[in-house]
This record gives structure tokens, C-alpha cells and sequence, in this order.
């Protein structure tokens, strides 16, 4: 227990600038007698220990100093391997520099074990955005320089309501969520922080102006991004059939459904009471049907509707603005 405990501070201080005896202790659940009996023993073992004192004391590792490959396990190098293959599918570094670091990381592997690597290839991981196309990987390139240069960008921005804007950002940093790359930034036009879609960047430039960055870290940006809680919500009953059952079980989790004797499916489920619902019922074409509640069935025909009309009259216009056919003499 005890090495395991001094492994985790181990870990921590090398990814801390610096740690408080009192938070190792609550996050560990020992004492602080027992903190700094284990910052003792660190020392003893050879990792060079720094202490503070003061308000803004504690405790942290010199710098510069590193682990060597004996730290990590087989199976934890191929974690390692794995995750950064599943990083080599995005944008995130060219494929020149991922290739030079999983061969680095590749050679903390010992002769006896290179063998058994394509044997333990148990995970795959595939991030390979939707879109990946010249245009997006330049985006992504200039977006990435701009904020590693601190350079104020401009551009123009479609956003969740279909409007376009002209924004000027002080880019922060980039992240991938699910299969989509966002720029998180302070944009300067609203006043605050903001996330954009890098799809949905248009007439993209860098500007030669640059900017201070501000003090906030793009985690605490990550946090504040999560989804927010909603406080209306909506009780659905779908009654769902054909190729929808695949995606169903893609959106919904199995508690929330019951397959029914002629093999359709029967889902309640809860959703937030949002626009967006209407048009994800309705990705479903005619395989759903909404049983519950009678207002959001309502609301799906009179879109659907809308939708035939739309096509009818397109259709009209095709066929009142087709030529004539000469006429036979």
C-alpha cells in the first residue's frame, strides 16, 4: 500500500509545479505525519525533493528531472503506443514527427518484448475526422501556429442558428471531441470565451497583431464547455421499426427500450426540451413513431409536411421552367 501511495505522488509532483502536503493528504486519505514520512522516503530513494515554505509553499520535484523507462510496465508502454496511434488519425501532429515519436516511444521497449507488441493489439483507436480534407488540414495548421505564435485570427463564422458573423479571436487552443476539431477562444467582438467549429470557419486569416495571453488554462475552458444542464426536459415514447432500430440502439441506452413481439422496438426515454429534438426524431424518416407526447407528434408532421410541400412546389417550378418541345410542322 505504501509503494503504491508513493508512486501516486511520485506521479502527481511530476506533473505538478507544485503540491501542498495538506491536498496529497486528503487526496490520499492519510495524514499529513504520513506525507511527509513518505516525502522522506522519496528523498532517500533518490528523487530529488524540493520543499516550500510559506503561503505559497509545498512540495515539488527539481527540475529536469525525469523517470526512466524502468517506471513503466509492458503493458503500460502499450497503452502508451496504442493511444498515441489512435492521435496519429487526427490533425494533431504531422506524420513525419508522430512516426519519429512512437519510434522513440517504441524503443523503450526492450528486444524481448518487440516480438509480443502485434500480438497485444487488442485496442484499435480511430479519431480520423469526418471531414479531412487539403482545405481542413490547412485550417487546422494556420489555427494551431496562430495560437502557439499568440496571433489575434479573423474570420467568418456560420453559427447553431445558420447566422453568419465577423469574428476576432484570441485563439487559445485547439480540441478534438468526438470526430470534430473546435477552436476555443476570447473572442473579442462578444467579450468572453468562446468555442467555434473549425468546420464552420470560413475566409480564415492570421493577423499580425499579437495578444497577451490571458490567464486561464484550456481545461478550465474544457470544463466550462461541458454540456449544460437543462432544466426542461421532455418524457418521449417511440414506437420504432426497420433500419431506425440499429441507430436506436446507437442512441439510446438499453434500459430504455423493449423490443416488442412483431421485433419493433418501443423506447421512452428522456430528452431536453431543445429545438434539436425535432430534427433528430425526424433523421429517423418514417421508421419512428412518436406515440408521446401528442404536442411533439404534432410538431414532427407539421416539419414533415413543410418538407413535401417544399419538394412538391420545387417540383412544380422544374416542370413549368423546362423548354418546350418544338412543335412539328
Amino acid at each position: 500500500m505504501k509503494l503504491e501511495r508513493l508512486m501516486a505522488i511520485t506521479m502527481l509532483l511530476l506533473n505538478r509545479k507544485r503540491v501542498q502536503a495538506q491536498e496529497l493528504a486528503e487526496r490520499l486519505e492519510v495524514s499529513l505525519r504520513t506525507i511527509y514520512r513518505d516525502m522522506e522516503s522519496l528523498s532517500l530513494s533518490g528523487i530529488p525533493i524540493v520543499s516550500h515554505t510559506g503561503t505559497d509553499g509545498g512540495f515539488e520535484i527539481m527540475e529536469g528531472y525525469r523517470l526512466d523507462r524502468q517506471m513503466l510496465t509492458y503493458d503500460e508502454l502499450t497503452a502508451l503506443i496504442t493511444a498515441l496511434r489512435g492521435l496519429q488519425s487526427t490533425q494533431a501532429m504531422d506524420r513525419l514527427n508522430m512516426d519519429r515519436l512512437l519510434q522513440k516511444v517504441g524503443a523503450l521497449v526492450s528486444q524481448a518484448e518487440q516480438g509480443r507488441l502485434a500480438d497485444r493489439e487488442h485496442i484499435h483507436i480511430d479519431f480520423t475526422p469526418w471531414k479531412n480534407s487539403e482545405s481542413e488540414r490547412n485550417k487546422y495548421d494556420a489555427l494551431l501556429k496562430a495560437v502557439q505564435d499568440n496571433k489575434l485570427v479573423s474570420y467568418a463564422y456560420t453559427d447553431g442558428q445558420g447566422g453568419d458573423t465577423k469574428r476576432r479571436i484570441e485563439p487559445i487552443g485547439l480540441v478534438l471531441r468526438r470526430y470534430d476539431w473546435y477552436l476555443q477562444g476570447y473572442c473579442l467582438d462578444r467579450e468572453d470565451y468562446r468555442t467555434f467549429k473549425l468546420s464552420r470557419i470560413r475566409d480564415l486569416y492570421v493577423l499580425e497583431d499579437s495578444f497577451q495571453r490571458r490567464n486561464v488554462a484550456l481545461s478550465n475552458l474544457n470544463e466550462r464547455w461541458k454540456a449544460p444542464g437543462y432544466t426542461e426536459t421532455i418524457d418521449l415514447v417511440l414506437r420504432c421499426s426497420g433500419e431506425s432500430i440499429a441507430s436506436v440502439a446507437d442512441h439510446f441506452d438499453e434500459s430504455e427500450l423493449e423490443r416488442l413481439p412483431d421485433d419493433s422496438i418501443m423506447v421512452r426515454t428522456t430528452l431536453p426540451n431543445e429545438k434539436w429534438v425535432i430534427g433528430f426524431l425526424l433523421h429517423f424518416k418514417s421508421d419512428v413513431l412518436v406515440l408521446e407526447p401528442a404536442y411533439i407528434a404534432a410538431e414532427v408532421r407539421r416539419i414533415a409536411l413543410e418538407i413535401s410541400a417544399l419538394y412538391r412546389d420545387s417540383g412544380q417550378r422544374s416542370v413549368m421552367g423546362s423548354p418546350e418541345e418544338p412543335s412539328e410542322e
